[in-house]
């Protein structure tokens, strides 16, 4: 795309955005019976327990799910060891017994953005005000729960809640040199940010086979979406449902999909898993159904994870996985914002997304059984993370940029049946560095750091 095509887009945007025109409403909206608002209450009782849910280590997906595996970098596909097991790969569930886990995260992510250089004040210029600006709502609590079932010596079932998120910030108002007078903030519409959750609920059924060698499982997945935007107002001349692009409260979205595994023992000690998660097709994000590609369209795309798992000896066993994630495939996050913006309006079915790239995440983790009171567990992943240098202007909404999670963590046996479970996490600061495209000369760093801990109480039965 030409400067020239560039400098004609943003000088529509400019003009637009210098008249005062916002994508708030100026009226009150209609009320109008929803069909989600008839959902089983059971499901809305699941999301008020999960009310932050934030994750933003592997794109928006987590590094693991449970405290052994997230101490573990996530390195579980053939090392099941709860009731969390089945958000990794089901064909687990056969192995870990009667069990109920129930495990709590504090996670805090740190994100800023900065920009650098003299904002392009001159007709068609859309800059960014110079400076650094943090985002606040930086400390979630994330609940976790499993719970497994054996019929009998090779079946069992099981249900495992979780969830992912981490397309979440929320810049402060500020004083603003590039915007117009009674103007402020990010895009010069006061605060200014985005928050995603993905709820999970996974029923499970899993297998063993040939004298317990061999297991397959399946999980199908019923999700909740809840999602929100404000402070996007200037983007209203390009969005074909301005009325529905920001400003519009947080809007919940349902669906469903599957995953299904394998775990097979190749020689004695030796295990591989294989798992794979489908597209999860949801239902749309009607009051931003002017920001997202496809009328409010959110999917969550599919993934494929594999590994190895090692007895070392009695006491030590080695991990390492494999995890692909095909964000490209869900348009909202996969459009890039230009050429889109300029040829297609926000909320259509080429409309702009954040252009992130499909994801592969390398995981290995270590644990040691000192003896029958402690185990210990230390590991790290590397995934080279979705956003290009060319998207960071409309990633500042969503700055998922981590690349290195390590962790570390513990097993202690308080009784002969109930275990006290502990997993730390440290990724280390990444900062992506690109043009702002629709000022000259000015470039934006998208940058984050993060820590999780988490606690968990397991009881076998």
């Amino acid at each position: 795309m030409s400067f020239q095509k560039i400098t004609c887009l943003v000088k529509r945007l400019n003009n637009k955005h210098r008249t005062g025109l916002s994508s708030t409403r100026s009226t009150p909206k209609v009320l109008k019976i929803r069909q989600r608002e008839l959902f089983p209450s059971a499901v809305a009782m699941v999301v008020l327990l999960f009310p932050m849910v934030s994750e933003a280590t592997n794109g928006y997906f987590a590094h693991g799910y449970g405290a052994r595996s997230k101490a573990l970098a996530g390195a579980t596909s053939a090392l099941p060891q709860d009731a969390m097991a089945a958000a990794t790969n089901p064909a687990g569930m056969a192995f870990v017994g009667d069990r109920l886990d129930l495990e709590l995260e504090i996670f805090n992510p740190v994100r800023e953005y900065s920009v650098n250089g003299a904002p392009t004040l001159a007709p068609g210029a859309f800059p960014l005000n110079p400076g650094t600006v943090k985002s606040g709502n930086s400390v979630f609590p994330i609940p976790t729960f499993g719970w497994n079932h054996m019929i009998d010596n090779s079946q069992s079932i099981g249900l495992t809640v979780f969830g992912n998120g981490g397309m979440d910030t929320d810049y402060p108002d500020f004083s603003s040199q590039t915007c117009p007078p009674g103007r402020s903030g990010t895009f010069c519409g006061g605060s200014t940010g985005i928050d995603l959750a993905q709820v999970f609920i996974s029923p499970s059924y899993s297998r063993r086979f040939s004298n317990d060698r061999f297991s397959l499982g399946i999980a199908p997945i019923f999700a909740v979406q809840a999602f929100k935007a404000y402070g996007l107002g200037a983007f209203a001349p390009f969005s074909s449902e301005p009325q529905n692009l920001s400003n519009q409260g947080r809007d919940f979205s349902y669906g469903g999909g599957v995953r299904v595994g394998g775990l097979v023992e190749l020689i004695p000690g030796l295990h591989l898993g294989v798992s794979y998660k489908s597209r999860v097709y949801m239902t749309s994000f009607s009051d931003y159904s002017g920001l997202f590609a496809g009328k409010g369209s959110f999917d969550i795309p599919e993934s494929v994870n594999g590994g190895l798992a090692w007895d070392i000896n009695k006491s030590i066993t080695s991990s390492f996985d494999v995890e692909y994630i095909r964000y490209s495939s869900v348009n909202a996050v996969g459009n890039t914002l230009l050429p889109n913006l300029l040829s297609a309006q926000l909320g259509s079915g080429n409309g702009a997304g954040f252009g992130w790239k499909d994801m592969t995440v390398f995981k290995f983790g270590t644990q040691w059984k000192q003896n029958e009171k402690w185990t210990w567990r230390g590991g790290f992943s590397y995934g080279a993370q979705p956003i290009p240098s060319s998207q960071v202007l409309f990633n500042i909404l969503a700055p998922g940029v981590q690349e290195w999670n390590l962790t570390t963590g513990f097993t202690h046996a308080l009784t002969s049946k109930d275990d006290l479970n502990f997993a730390f996490m440290y990724s280390p600061g990444k900062t992506v560095s690109g043009p702002n495209p629709l000022s000259p000369g000015q470039t934006i760093d998208l940058n984050m750091y993060q820590l999780s801990f988490q606690f968990g109480w397991s009881r076998r039965f």
